[in-house]
């Protein structure tokens, strides 16, 4: 069982929140065990909101964004988390450099559709639609598997 699931992307103002809201959701509308879904980012600045592209995402789906706030991850909060979820396979690496202990309970986001999420901070409304709609298939995916 876990307790706390840690989201990383890059900046933490894109994938990763929404990734934890979209948890979130899902545990709520499940009623399911209490779990702390938050998120980071490997090379976030901290203090900056939540990419308004993707806040307007969840929006349309019902989905409250809360406040967010970016911040950088770091070995205190990898160590406090059961599981560790990354945007693209790629990150897992740069996880458990920052935390070699991190090892067997880091996984791409994707790990059971063998896929990354791509960023698409900045680029077209159909990046974005895409790839929150990723997003989406993973965390129910990954809710089934956790909850």
């Amino acid at each position: 069982m876990f307790a706390n699931v840690l989201i990383v992307c890059h900046a933490n103002v894109c994938r990763s929140p929404v990734a934890e809201m979209l948890f979130k959701a899902h545990q709520r509308a499940r009623l399911a065990l209490p779990i702390m879904f938050h998120s980071a980012g490997i090379r976030a600045r901290e203090g900056f909101g939540m990419d308004p592209v993707m806040r307007g995402l969840l929006a349309e789906r019902g989905v409250p964004a809360g406040v967010h706030y970016s911040r950088r991850l770091d070995r205190e909060l990898v160590r406090g988390a059961d599981l560790v979820l990354v945007t693209e396979r790629r990150q897992v690496q740069a996880v458990e450099a920052l935390d070699p202990v991190a090892r067997g309970k880091v996984y791409p986001l994707g790990q059971w559709e063998d896929s990354d999420v791509v960023d698409p901070h900045g680029s077209t409304d159909r990046a974005y639609r895409e790839s929150f709609a990723l997003i989406e298939h993973l965390v129910t995916g990954w809710m089934k598997k956790i909850c």
